[in-house]
């Protein structure tokens, strides 16, 4: 590397033309071998991420049947219960800080 860069700053001009002159006779040499080998990292990508496509389209599909069975359940909890549908309970954090408000005012705190 150190080569490299004493070349590009012009110190040593013998070595930056002996890589041009390198680059240049070993190029057409190197080139066919190394085509394939990028072609076959390409195509190892695409497989990759053709295959990423695909598991997450299967985890979104899976995802939305699961969605899709927890909403039946609701409404036929919510049928069987007269047309109610009980609200989900607040996060914990909620309850607290509504806890914290009503004590606050002289009220009993709501149960946990």
């Amino acid at each position: 590397m150190a080569l490299l860069e004493d070349a590009l700053k012009g110190e040593n001009l013998l070595t930056g033309v002996g890589v041009a002159l390198g680059a240049v006779v070993l190029g057409p040499i190197v080139l066919p071998l190394v085509r394939p080998l990028a072609k076959g990292i390409i195509k190892a990508g695409l497989v990759a991420y053709d295959q990423g496509r695909e598991a997450l389209a299967e985890l979104n599909e899976r995802t939305g049947d699961i969605v899709a069975e927890a909403r039946a359940e609701m409404a036929e909890e919510a049928k069987r219960n007269g047309g109610e549908q009980r609200a989900p309970a607040p996060p914990r954090r909620a309850r607290a800080a509504a806890n914290a408000k009503s004590e606050a005012r002289g009220g009993e705190a709501a149960p946990a």
